[in-house]
């Protein structure tokens, strides 16, 4: 279903157009009113009016979360703080947390937009949706909260946590749609078969999962174990929130990024190039309708390539290919380039394993080591030390095979991965111990 024929399947020259005018306000405004951009835009030697074309966006500096950390709390704001109704944050694991405020205005576009992508997702009026994003100052919770609420369907605010509780509400309130993180899905799986209950049973029909990067493979996994198409959601604090692209339920073949309210662009991570359609590279998004905190061509370190063909599903809006992992997520062992997800497509396709590891990287006499910890099911588990071994060493030739790196592969027992109602902590990176 399209929530909004009128913008969302606008011509690209009339998408085009409305992006550049909406880009053109929105610059003038964050030179007047915010001096970090002010001061970016003057060592650039840049001014509002030398912004006569999209391709003209190439000329802005970009914008780091870093430079959000150095303007803690409030200093990117572009409007006064009695004009902010809500303060969002990141969890600040790093560093200092990245602040975010909206306005009125932004809190009833970002509930259009999650409401959009609810539709986009094959969610309508009259689904219950089981909302177990995390409430508070992550803005997955309350940013799908009131896209649901505006969607007109009946929202249930579980929130994270008390897992037992989550599954017996979604067998009680009959829930058709859920929304979580895909590792915390397959969690609920595995959290229903040991109470007994067969979560395939249950009325879900839709999955809408995001917070984390994910495969195809695991998108198998979790229709297979949860009897439900999932579908891939994408947003980020800084930009707005969930809800910036969202795959459709008839393609699920990238995702549409709302395009009537950001502008992507796909960038080389070491140049900073700005590369050709279809080509891999780090995503790089403005905002071009928000008030309270907009963003000049802001970093996110997602990986990813963007496709402009027409979509079966009617949408004229590009699709962002499924995030492949991230650019500072990114290990390099011994020289190679090796993101989580390259591990994860091995391990979901070998018989025996589970779809929970960690990857553990170590420094041993000035050299880098990779240890993957992979977890067994039972039966696999209670198999004889040849038959593990035989697994142990086919998983490190696939992965040898795949990205040319020698590794360690330790398999462990069922459920002593410790499991994640977030996102699943993947890497542990133990060199900057040494």
């Amino acid at each position: 279903m399209i929530w909004n024929d009128e913008f969302e399947t606008l011509p690209r020259e009339a998408l085009e157009a409305l992006q550049l005018k909406r880009l053109r306000q929105t610059i003038e405004r964050v030179y007047a009113t915010v001096p970090f951009y002010r001061e970016s835009f003057k060592k650039a030697g840049v001014t509002p009016d030398m912004i006569k074309t999209l391709d003209d966006l190439q000329r802005l500096p970009f914008t780091l979360k870093q430079d959000m950390r150095d303007n803690y709390p409030y200093g990117l704001f572009a409007v006064p703080l009695e004009q902010i109704v809500r303060i969002h944050a990141s969890s600040g694991t790093t560093g200092k947390p990245t602040v975010v405020g909206y306005t009125r205005r932004d809190i009833d576009m970002w509930a259009e937009l999650m409401a959009r992508s609810f539709a986009a997702a094959g969610a309508s009026r009259g689904d219950v949706i089981h909302n177990a994003y995390g409430y508070g100052l992550f803005t997955g919770g309350l940013g799908a909260h009131y896209g649901a609420e505006k969607l007109g369907a009946s929202v249930i605010p579980m929130s994270g946590g008390n897992t037992r509780k989550q599954i017996m509400i979604m067998q009680d309130f009959g829930s058709t749609v859920l929304t979580c993180t895909p590792s915390y899905s397959l969690y609920l799986a595995e959290a229903a078969a040991e109470e007994g209950i067969d979560i395939r049973e249950l009325k879900l029909r839709v999955g809408i999962f995001g917070a984390e990067p994910w495969t195809e493979e695991i998108r198998a996994e979790i229709e297979a174990k949860l009897n439900l198409k999932a579908i891939d959601i994408y947003g980020l604090s800084e930009i707005l929130g969930p809800g910036v692209g969202i795959e459709c339920y008839e393609a699920q073949k990238g995702l549409h990024i709302w395009e009537d309210h950001f502008i992507p662009e796909i960038i080389d991570p070491d140049t900073g190039e700005v590369l050709p359609a279809g080509e891999l590279g780090e995503l790089v998004i403005t905002t071009i309708t928000k008030e309270g905190i907009p963003m000049i061509r802001y970093r996110t370190r997602d990986i990813t390539r963007i496709n402009y063909e027409p979509c079966i599903c009617g949408r004229t809006h590009a699709r962002l290919q499924r995030m492949s992992g991230r650019s500072d997520d990114m290990l390099i062992i011994r020289g190679v380039n090796v993101f989580p997800s390259q591990i994860e497509s091995v391990l979901v396709n070998v018989e025996g394993v589970e779809p929970h590891y960690q990857l553990i990287v170590e420094r041993e006499e000035n050299l880098d080591t990779l240890e993957v910890q992979v977890e067994v099911n039972e039966a696999t588990f209670s198999d004889e030390v040849k038959v593990l071994q035989t697994l142990s060493n086919r998983i490190r030739h696939e992965i040898k095979d795949l990205l040319g790196i020698t590794c360690k592969v330790r398999l462990v027992e069922p459920k002593s991965i410790a499991r994640s109602e977030g996102k699943a902590k993947r890497v542990i990176d133990k060199r900057k111990e040494h």
